[in-house]
């Protein structure tokens, strides 16, 4: 499916006027899927570039909203969540945002420090406005600062490991570490929304991901996981260094796809794999 690509301006969200490129499937229609799509980027990136995560989940039928989350309050947390709760409620008003219309799932997204922004705003959606979250994608979200998983242990191989401790450091800096800030370190997790988690077995970020989907599972929370194997070029996606050819892309269509299909028809009992 061809993907057609905007830049708009938020002009209504709370916190002000939000800069976001939207991607879009050119066969999109009534009741596409919404996704909020927090890029990654160690939590040290603010701006809006081009991302293969999102016009692959275009690609799937979706309207895609990539915004510069860290632009207007900074990249010190609480700041890009605050920044992204706030977009997501703005888009919960399917006719003010002008995205979608009422019959459209609205689902956050996220890949690296966007997967632990998506995390963080299913949080706060369960706890403030529940009924207006349909789903969250993690894709290898950064969960973890203490970075002690033995996946992460072989990141130095595509020179990651070092940013992810900048990173680390520079979104804590304003002083403790909130479970919000940290997902993986959150006791109440149970009541969030149904999850697509994807990683793969050559991801540094692997571990983390997989561990937090298993509790996310036993907190009763439907979830839907897809591990690629080795050789498919899924480190490149942090920008790192693969001795492969990319190749995942079409991977998280089908898996966002079939995660589509399983909230639409089963939002209660979502069948994992």
């Amino acid at each position: 499916m061809a993907v057609q690509v905007k830049d708009i301006v938020m002009e209504k969200v709370a916190i002000g006027p939000v800069s976001a490129r939207v991607y879009q499937g050119a066969e999109f229609g009534k009741g596409s899927p919404i996704v909020l799509f927090f890029h990654g980027g160690a939590f040290l990136q603010s701006g809006i570039k081009d991302s293969v995560v999102a016009e692959s989940l275009a690609k799937a039928g979706a309207i895609v909203a990539v915004p510069d989350y860290n632009g207007l309050l900074g990249n010190v947390f609480p700041k890009p969540l605050e920044a992204g709760y706030s977009i997501f409620s703005y888009l919960a008003n399917k006719r003010a945002s002008g995205l979608g219309d009422r019959n459209s799932l609205l689902i956050v997204a996220g890949e690296e420090a966007g997967g632990n922004i998506a995390a963080g705003v299913a949080f706060k959606a369960r706890d403030h406005y529940a009924d207006a979250l349909d789903g969250q994608v993690l894709i290898s979200p950064l969960l973890d600062p203490f970075m002690g998983t033995s996946s992460i242990r072989k990141a130095d191989g595509i020179g990651m490991r070092q940013r992810w401790t900048e990173g680390w450091s520079h979104y804590l800096s304003g002083g403790g570490c909130h479970p919000y800030a940290a997902p993986c370190l959150c006791s109440r997790i149970a009541g969030v929304a149904p999850a697509l988690v994807l990683t793969a077995e050559d991801d540094p970020l692997r571990d983390e991901t997989l561990g937090y989907a298993d509790r996310l599972k036993q907190a009763g929370v439907a979830v839907r996981r897809n591990v690629l194997p080795a050789g498919t070029g899924w480190p490149s996606l942090y920008g790192g260094k693969s001795e492969h050819a990319s190749n995942w892309q079409q991977t998280i269509t089908d898996q966002f796809e079939g995660f589509v299909r399983d909230i639409s028809s089963q939002p209660i009992a979502l069948k994992t794999n």
